[in-house]
Parts: C-alpha cells; structure tokens; sequence
C-alpha cells in the first residue's frame, strides 16, 4: 500500500507544505538524507495551537499539537520528495516543547508526532528521538518538531 494510499485509509488529508517564516529554507535534501526545518502545529483552518504544557495545557492538548507537526512533516516531505513513498525511514525526530520549569512529560507529548510516524510508515516511521522542554517558542507555539529522514536512493 502506498503511503498516499495509508493516510487516506487513516482519514488523513496533508495541508501545502507551509512556506519559511524567516530566512531559512523549509528542507534540505542532501545525498539520500532529507532535513526538515522545525514544523509548529497549524490546524486544518490555518491558526496555531498556542500554549504552555504544565501552565494552560495538557498531555493530551500537547499531544495533539505534535501530530499537527507530524502531519506538517510529511506535507515538506511531500512537497520536497514528490511522492512520500521515497520515503526509506525517519532516521530522527527532535520535538521542543514550550513547557514551564515542573513539567516533565515532554516525552508523551512528543509521542503525539512519534506515534503518527508509525501510524502512517509503519516500522519505517521508527526513530531515534529527542524531546526537551523549553520557555518559550516561536509565535508562543505549545510544540515544533523538526525531522531527519532517510530517502530511497
């Protein structure tokens, strides 16, 4: 089954890959490696999921916010690759997330990301990982992710 395929199975449409908010490009793709720049969680209508896990959100809400970065992973990988069935393996995913100083769940909320990875590419959607808390984040996003994926050659 081809990826495209899987996430219509899973009710999943991708957005347009967003475009750079600043001076960067949103991917690199270098050799058979594709680096995504850090994705922040846009809803389906175009506002962001704004918060602070441990001060006005939750587990689940954080959670929530990292599968919208997912998602917005894969719309790059789309727009970069063609087709996201170059995709060999997402080699690492780094989540940040805007947490106060006594919040120590930044692993389950980056599971939210984690677990659409393995939802949508299936054992090629599992990864070496990184999920650290931060103050503060880009236009007071609750979460970003950025990735590393490997591509067929």
């Amino acid at each position: 089954m081809s990826i495209e395929a899987r996430l219509a199975e899973l009710g999943i449409t991708l957005p347009k890959a967003a475009a750079p908010a600043a001076n960067y490009v949103p991917t690199v793709l270098h050799g058979n490696t594709l680096y995504i720049s850090g994705q922040i969680p846009f809803r389906a209508d175009g506002t962001l999921v704004l918060g602070r896990l441990g001060e006005d959100m939750d587990v689940p809400a954080g959670q929530a916010a990292a599968r919208l970065c997912g998602i917005g992973i894969l719309a790059q990988a789309e727009a970069a690759l063609g087709s996201l069935d170059r995709i060999e393996r997402v080699l690492k995913l780094g989540a940040f997330v805007s947490s106060t100083a006594n919040f120590y769940d930044q692993p389950k909320v980056a599971n939210g990301c984690r677990d659409l990875m393995v939802e949508v590419l299936g054992d090629a959607g599992r990864h070496a990982r990184s999920a650290v808390g931060v103050p503060a984040l880009p236009l007071g996003v609750a979460v970003e992710v950025d990735a590393v994926i490997a591509v067929k050659a």
